[in-house]
């Protein structure tokens, strides 16, 4: 599976060790930044830049990381074709993407640990879509939503 991994300053020594983890696992990723947690960078920036990677096809799934999780998940949500999850718990982690399809885990690097977030991480990754009529129904009314809504805080 490929993979997109981003985050800001806040999330930059998460994702530092997921790197590490995802390596030793034999992985291959995309690292989209950002390089330090010193300068001051905008969640927004790193959530595009992993969404963009998954829509080019340049990776699969992708892992995101701000402080809370919060504000990334909520930039990531924005981009069509996008299914972001914001996860503290390993059942999110998995049910997120065998129910809905979720394909960006996004984590708080201030909130959880380095356990937790190896943990998360797992648990998204080894899990995959059912493709049961339930979660296709589901699905396609969400992509209902987000056609229905694109243009409306357009003025």
């Amino acid at each position: 599976m490929r993979l997109v991994i981003g985050s800001d300053h806040a999330g930059f020594i998460m994702k530092e060790e997921l790197k590490v983890k995802l390596s030793e696992q034999g992985y291959k990723f995309i690292d989209v930044g950002t390089d330090n947690e010193r300068d001051s960078v905008d969640y927004p920036d790193y959530a595009e830049a992993v969404c963009v990677a998954i829509l080019e096809d340049r990776a699969e799934r992708g892992i995101l990381i701000c402080g809370s999780g919060v504000g990334a998940s909520v930039a990531a949500n924005k981009i069509s074709g996008i299914r972001a999850g914001l996860c503290h718990d390993t059942y999110s982690a998995h049910q997120g993407v065998e129910h809905d399809a979720m394909n960006v885990l996004v984590l708080g690097g201030l909130v959880i640990g380095s356990n937790v977030a190896n943990e998360l991480l797992e648990a998204f990754l080894k899990s995959k879509f059912t493709g049961e009529e339930r979660h296709l129904r589901r699905l396609e009314k969400v992509n209902q939503l987000e056609v229905q809504y694109a243009n409306r805080n357009e003025r």
